[in-house]
């Protein structure tokens, strides 16, 4: 078993700012020498979140507006008043899909559906420099 970790650095827009990270996690696989596993992305952070969708214009849309109407941007969190950031919505939403995100892995190939992309969420109020880890452990 082997076990090796690597990072992808994103600079982001916030405010849902959806990154495609497919191609970068499937090239730093591409170097590993681990040929069977599972690769987990981890966001090192508390206003960002991955998950995998079909990534098109029309559903990242969607998604923004799915936020919005569920935790509004524009609503009084608790979090803004104890840290005068204004950022509680962006907490919620990602604690809502979470910080990681585990993908298998055969011969060197992702095993990710024809139309599934694996995307970086910022939902803080502003631009970041993100850090995500990952770490494949296999074969």
């Amino acid at each position: 078993m082997t076990v090796s970790t690597a990072y992808i650095e994103l600079d982001t827009k916030g405010k849902t700012d959806i990154v495609d990270i497919t191609s970068r996690v499937d090239s730093i696989l591409k170097k590993e020498n681990i040929s069977c596993g599972t690769v987990t992305v981890f966001v090192i952070g508390s206003t960002g979140a991955v998950t995998t969708i079909e990534y098109e214009p029309a559903l990242e849309s969607d998604i923004k507006k799915f936020f919005e109407k569920i935790i509004p941007s524009s609503e009084h969190y608790a979090h803004d008043a104890t840290w005068g950031d204004a950022n509680g919505h962006s907490h919620l939403r990602a604690s809502l899909l979470g910080p990681s995100l585990t993908v298998p892995f055969n011969d060197n190939e992702m095993c990710l559906g024809t139309w599934q992309q694996i995307i970086f969420i910022d939902f803080d109020n502003r631009p970041r420099k993100r850090k995500l880890l990952l770490q494949f452990i296999g074969k």
